[in-house]
């Protein structure tokens, strides 16, 4: 698990999105950024996306979320709904007013479920819903790995 910044190269996100996701992913700038109150699937999350070679963040809070989409720019975002403080409908909602935070995809993964949940989340920018005790780990994972594919090339 890296939940530490990298530092070093300090390429323009214009350039970093225009590259092919195979050279993202050799040159170890692939990252996921991970926002669970739930530590347990939290951990399992960053431990699974490392292992297949993302750079992986993890925040507790929608605030501490919004914070690091702000200056780690992650590749894509897992988001939960239901977390202390800003929500993630309301980080959702930064994300589409603001302009100027980034337009990385986000996929959300919660327990809530219904049709409204679902709707709201999308119509916000989700570009994924995924219901928590629908989905194991493995294919989270690999939702990950379509999602990045299908929106950076």
């Amino acid at each position: 698990m890296m939940d530490e910044d990298k530092g070093g190269d300090k390429k323009t996100d214009s350039k970093r999105y225009a590259m092919p996701i195979s050279s993202l992913q050799k040159a170890g700038e692939t990252s996921v950024l991970i926002i669970e109150d739930d530590k347990f699937l939290r951990d399992l999350m960053m431990e699974k996306l490392a292992k297949e070679g993302y750079t992986v963040y993890g925040a507790i809070t929608g605030e501490e979320g919004l914070k690091q989409i702000k200056d780690k720019k992650p590749t894509l975002t897992l988001l939960d709904l239901v977390l202390p403080g800003m929500d993630g409908f309301e980080l959702l909602k930064t994300l589409k007013e603001d302009g100027t935070i980034g337009n990385a995809p986000v996929i959300v993964l919660s327990n809530l479920g219904t049709k409204e949940d679902i709707d709201r989340a999308m119509e916000l920018g989700a570009k994924d819903f995924l219901i928590k005790a629908h989905f194991t780990p493995a294919e989270i994972v690999e939702t990950v790995k379509k999602t990045i594919q299908e929106s950076y090339l």
